[in-house]
């Protein structure tokens, strides 16, 4: 069912997790990619937020897990987020431009589904994204590709600590910082298809008809989170609301990883982060 990780490679594919809740998608993200059979490695951000049981567990599918933990610092980080507070997820986000170890990486958040290999994307450049269905000349920032440099890592720093985000977020700062994306370079503009929002049938439903079965990677953003939504134990179905009808083979799969790939292997001492989502 999944091909094993190739240690050698120097890419690998990034994503957060702030807390438990998050980290159970994370692990829903790494198992979606080894089920399309990537070559590359996988990696983890992690805040205190997450216990000890559950990075036990993330220890287990992902090559690398990354601690971070801005507050306790006592670098420039720490420092810069005394000044901005506002922006703490913001400066967490932005650690995987620490992860030198690899030569590149994709950033997928981790309300993300992989669903085709996409190992494709390590032939882009920095920084490589898909459009915002709110605002098409500005990026998504759920799947980015992007290159790790602790020189781009303190530039953003500073850029931040001086400018702020325009949305709050880490996808305002990034728009900002890397501002000639929307213009300059075609090739660093990623098909809709590597990051389709659980939006966008709102905004053109009939599009999503058309093409939503070419979808790589899909994205719940908003409230359609997959582990908010009722899931039947016994039938192993996942109820959908009538709204997001649309997503429903999308859910029900996000639920099949789940229940066979990542619940199977929760400990008894995590049963309330389960019933969180369940």
């Amino acid at each position: 069912m999944s091909a094993s990780l190739s240690p050698f490679s120097e890419y690998a594919w990034v994503t957060l997790a702030t807390n438990d809740s998050y980290s159970l998608g994370a692990l829903v993200v790494a198992h979606s990619l080894k089920r399309v059979h990537t070559v590359h490695q996988m990696a983890v951000l992690i805040t205190p937020g997450v216990s000890e049981a559950m990075k036990t567990k993330l220890r287990a599918v992902f090559n690398v897990v990354e601690e971070v933990n801005l507050l306790d610092s006592k670098d420039e980080a720490n420092l810069a987020l005394l000044k901005r507070p506002e922006l703490g997820v913001t400066f967490t986000k932005l650690h995987c431009w620490r992860l030198t170890q690899f030569e590149k990486c994709v950033f997928l958040d981790a309300d993300t589904l992989v669903l085709r290999n996409c190992d494709e994307l390590f032939d882009r450049e920095e920084l490589s994204a898909a459009p915002d269905i709110g605002w098409p000349d500005c990026f998504n920032s759920g799947v980015y590709v992007y290159k790790p440099n602790l020189d781009t890592f303190s530039s953003l720093l500073q850029y931040a600590v001086t400018n702020g985000s325009f949305d709050g977020g880490d996808q305002g700062l990034l728009n900002a910082y890397f501002s000639d994306w929307a213009h300059k370079d075609i090739q660093k503009h990623l098909p809709f298809i590597y990051n389709t929002s659980s939006v966008a049938t709102y905004s053109y439903l009939p599009a999503f008809k058309q093409f939503g079965q070419n979808t790589k990677i899909l994205h719940f953003i908003g409230v359609v989170k997959p582990w908010l939504q009722k899931f039947n134990s016994e039938t192993r179905k996942v109820y959908v609301p009538s709204e997001y009808q649309h997503l429903a083979n999308f859910l029900q799969y996000w639920w099949d990883i789940f229940a066979e790939d990542v619940h199977s292997r929760l400990s008894t001492d995590m049963v309330s982060n389960e019933r969180q989502i369940s």
